[in-house]
């Protein structure tokens, strides 16, 4: 079997494609799937995420389709005849500029359809006519039930990341979908790994498929050097800091379990002086794939994001991903750390356990990943002894207080006893500190978007000889940080 796109024999316009991205040598996944995908044969395909499965399944399918390229310009002539789906829109779009980018030499017409944004735009394309549609289902089903989109000439369905598509609940909405496709058609599905649900899906839906698995479920990728450190939570964002500078990262993924810490922390990085941007399902379609595209031109230094982004992201050379919260499904734990480490490079995974409910988490990921887990202490170095000053006492831990605590060290004796006596426990008055930043105060209310929000009334009630007349002029919005979208 090649392992070369140059003995593939592809079409012209598709080989000159391939050769102008710089592809050379197949991927594993590649190497076995597209010679069966030519053949016609449904394919049930395991590969970690990053192995190049869009051109396992893309290229071979793009080939088949010219073989019966029809010329006309009409769009009624022009169907859907190649069907991508995917769970999220953040990888329908991704994958949409790829199978562009491989079919750009030829005449086959290509569209994503996912949701959160107007539908207008996508219809206009669909009636168009296209040939490849990438869509996500929930998406698809609106444009079906407008009659935008007919898929009764579909000879080709892939269902990629298929187990996240059950995760996030879609089994009803693809048996939907595929009971509007033809019988007789070629089907490949694509899925991390190959559970009871899975192996289920396929037995509906497939025809004696050929099994692909080019590495043993839930594998994680040797290039990749792992670590989980024992930190409380108030030291997470300092321990996070340091291991950055100490190591000198330029770029990360940082994981959280919920939208409301994804994006606290993004702000609280930001304030640290840290380029951050915030990834999560209450974004907007627009801001999220704005963040995407500032994080892949290397505007953004810290991607904070939820497990949307967790799979399937393909941006290269990302040097690290911290998993500053242990995830709650060990699975995904696999997924995280797969976005370092990719073609051979070499990676960083870092996660911070905080005890309680994260001994069993790291206890879960353990046994699926069957390599023993050593928790790793945090060696904090503003906390290291420093001759004289911190000669056996406690260090101040609060930025601000380590000057204090050489002020008191400093004093006379005299000074010292005389503070003591009057109550003051032999440290110095405090300035008062800087004013909490509000932002971390706000309640988190996605359902009333223009709201005065709980926090801003009662500080204007506290404020005396003022009323809220004189305070504000007009109604304050909660930013568009916290506005409910579509979930993904």
């Amino acid at each position: 079997m090649t392992s070369s796109f140059s003995n593939l024999l592809l079409a012209e316009p598709l080989a000159r494609a391939v050769a102008e991205m710089g592809y050379e040598t197949m991927t594993p996944i590649q190497a076995q799937a597209i010679p069966v995908v030519l053949s016609g044969q449904d394919v049930m395909g395991a590969a970690q995420t990053g192995t190049g499965k869009t051109a396992a399944f893309s290229l071979p399918l793009l080939q088949r389709m010219l073989k019966h390229e029809n010329a006309s310009t009409s769009p009624a002539r022009h169907p859907v005849r190649a069907l991508v789906l995917l769970p999220t829109r953040e990888l329908a779009d991704q994958v949409a500029q790829q199978i562009k980018l491989y079919a750009k030499y030829t005449n086959l017409r290509s569209t994503v359809v996912f949701g959160g944004i107007d539908m207008k735009p996508q219809t206009l394309e669909l009636k168009k006519g296209v040939e490849v549609l990438v869509a996500t289902p929930g998406r698809l089903l609106d444009h079906i039930e407008a009659k935008n989109a007919v898929l009764n000439q579909v000879e080709y369905v892939v269902l990629d990341e298929a187990d996240r598509m059950l995760d996030i609940g879609f089994l009803p909405d693809l048996q939907r979908i595929l009971s509007y496709l033809p019988k007789q058609r070629t089907t490949l599905l694509f899925s991390a790994t190959f559970s009871p649900e899975i192996k289920r899906l396929a037995g509906s839906y497939l025809q004696n498929p050929v099994t692909i698995e080019v590495a043993r479920p839930n594998e994680t990728a040797s290039t990749v050097e792992q670590h989980f450190y024992s930190v409380a939570d108030d030291d997470k964002r300092r321990a996070l800091r340091q291991i950055v500078r100490q190591r000198g990262i330029t770029q990360a993924f940082v994981f959280v379990n919920s939208k409301l810490g994804c994006a606290r922390l993004a702000r609280s990085l930001e304030r640290d002086g840290l380029r951050t941007s915030a990834l999560h399902g209450d974004k907007s379609q627009d801001e999220r794939l704005k963040s995407l595209a500032a994080f892949k031109a290397g505007e953004v230094d810290l991607l904070v994001c939820t497990d949307v982004a967790a799979r399937g992201l393909d941006i290269k050379d990302v040097p690290a991903v911290f998993n500053f919260d242990i995830p709650f499904n060990a699975e995904d734990y696999v997924h995280r750390i797969g976005r370092t480490g990719r073609a051979g490079a070499s990676g960083l995974a870092v996660s911070f356990a905080s005890g309680g409910n994260d001994a069993r988490l790291v206890a879960d990921i353990e046994k699926l990943i069957k390599k023993k887990i050593e928790l790793e202490p945090v060696e904090f170095e503003e906390d290291r002894p420093r001759g004289r000053i911190n000669d056996g006492r406690r260090h101040w831990r609060e930025e601000g207080e380590a000057g204090d605590a050489r002020d008191v060290l400093d004093q006379p004796r005299e000074r010292r006893d005389a503070d003591a006596r009057r109550g003051g426990g032999g440290r110095p008055h405090r300035a008062p500190a800087a004013p909490r930043d509000p932002f971390f105060d706000k309640p988190y209310e996605p359902g009333q978007p223009d709201a005065t929000p709980a926090w801003e009334a009662a500080a204007k009630a506290s404020t005396p000889g003022r009323g809220i007349s004189s305070n504000i002029k007009s109604k304050r919005k909660v930013p568009a940080l916290f506005k409910s979208a579509e979930p993904s």
